[in-house]
C-alpha cells in the first residue's frame, strides 16, 4: 500500500509516496527521486515492490507533483539539500538512493555530500551530454509561452506519448502527463538545475557503489558514455525498455536493484531486455 505525507523542507512542504516500514526490516531504506518534470507517481509500482522488505520513499521534488515550490530557480544542489532534509525528517541513518534522469544527478550530488550516509546509488539513465547537446536541450526545454488555444500543451503531449507508449496504456500515460504539468510556469526548472550540473566532473568522484541502469530511452546514447566514468560499480544496458519499464517489468526491477543494494553485486541484464 502506498501512503501519502508531508515533510518540511528548505523551500516549504515535501510530498513523500511511501511504502514498507524501516521496523526490522531485512533491506535498507531507499529513496527514489524522479524525472523532471514529473513527481513520484512514476515509482509507486516499484515502491510496492521494494516496500515488501523495506522502506522505499519517492519524494516530489520540490516546484513538482505536491512539494511546495523554490522562490528561485534552484540547481542540482538545491534538490539535494531538500532531499537529504526528506531523510533527516524520517529519521534515516542509512539508505540507498535512485534517480531517475534529473533525479539521478540529485542522487550523485548527495551521495557525494553524505558518503557516511549514502550506501548504494542507481541512475536511471546518464545525461552526459557534449557541448553541442546541451546547447540544442537548453533550447528544447526552456520556457515555452502558454497559447491560449492550448497548443503548447498539445505539443508536450506529442513529445511525452511518443516515449512512454511502449510500455503504458493511454489512461497511464494520461496520468502520468497531469502529473507533469503541477510545476505550472516553473515546470522547466528541473531541466534547466539538470542541465548546469556538471555530471561529467561529479560521477568519477562519487565513492560509494554505483549502478547505472540504461535502458533504451531519449538518454540511451548519452548514457552509454557512463562506464569510463564510473569509479565503483558498473552499468546494465535494457534494449528494448523504454519510459515505463518501472511499471512493466516490476519484479524484474526489484529483484536487479535487490541483488544490488542487499549483496554488493552488479546484476546481469535480463534475457527479455531485448
Amino acid at each position: 500500500m502506498i501512503r501519502k505525507q508531508y515533510v518540511d523542507g528548505p523551500h516549504g512542504q515535501v510530498h513523500l509516496r511511501v511504502a514498507g516500514s524501516d521496523a526490522g526490516s531485512a533491506g535498507r531504506p531507499a529513496l527514489c527521486f524522479h524525472m523532471s518534470p514529473n513527481s513520484g507517481l512514476v515509482y509507486e509500482s516499484l515502491l510496492k515492490e521494494l516496500g515488501r522488505d523495506r522502506l522505499a520513499v519517492a519524494p516530489d521534488t520540490p516546484g513538482f507533483g505536491a512539494s511546495d515550490a523554490p522562490d528561485q530557480p534552484p540547481e542540482i544542489e538545491d534538490y539535494a539539500d531538500a532531499m537529504e532534509a526528506v531523510a533527516n525528517q524520517l529519521g534515516l541513518d542509512e539508505f540507498d538512493l535512485i534517480g531517475y534522469h534529473t533525479g539521478s544527478k540529485t542522487a550523485v550530488e548527495l551521495g557525494l555530500r553524505r558518503p557516511d550516509r549514502v550506501r548504494h546509488v542507481v541512475m536511471i539513465s546518464a545525461p552526459l551530454f557534449t557541448n553541442e547537446e546541451l546547447k540544442d536541450h537548453r533550447s528544447m526545454y526552456a520556457s515555452k509561452p502558454i497559447a491560449e488555444d492550448g497548443s503548447h500543451l498539445v505539443r508536450r503531449w506529442k513529445g511525452f506519448i511518443h516515449w512512454h507508449r511502449q510500455h503504458h496504456s493511454l489512461e497511464q500515460s494520461a496520468a502520468i502527463f497531469t502529473e507533469s504539468l503541477r510545476g505550472g510556469n516553473k515546470y522547466w526548472w528541473g531541466h534547466r538545475a539538470a542541465f548546469n550540473y556538471p555530471l561529467w566532473k561529479k560521477m568519477p568522484a562519487l565513492e560509494a557503489p554505483l549502478l547505472v541502469l540504461n535502458p533504451e530511452d531519449d538518454l540511451w546514447e548519452q548514457s552509454a558514455r557512463a562506464p569510463g566514468l564510473i569509479n565503483n560499480g558498473g552499468m546494465v544496458d535494457l534494449p528494448g525498455w523504454g519510459h515505463g519499464f518501472l511499471d512493466a517489468f516490476t519484479p524484474v526491477v526489484g529483484g536487479m536493484l535487490r541483488e544490488f543494494f542487499d549483496h554488493d553485486r552488479l546484476p546481469k541484464a535480463p534475457a527479455d531486455s531485448s
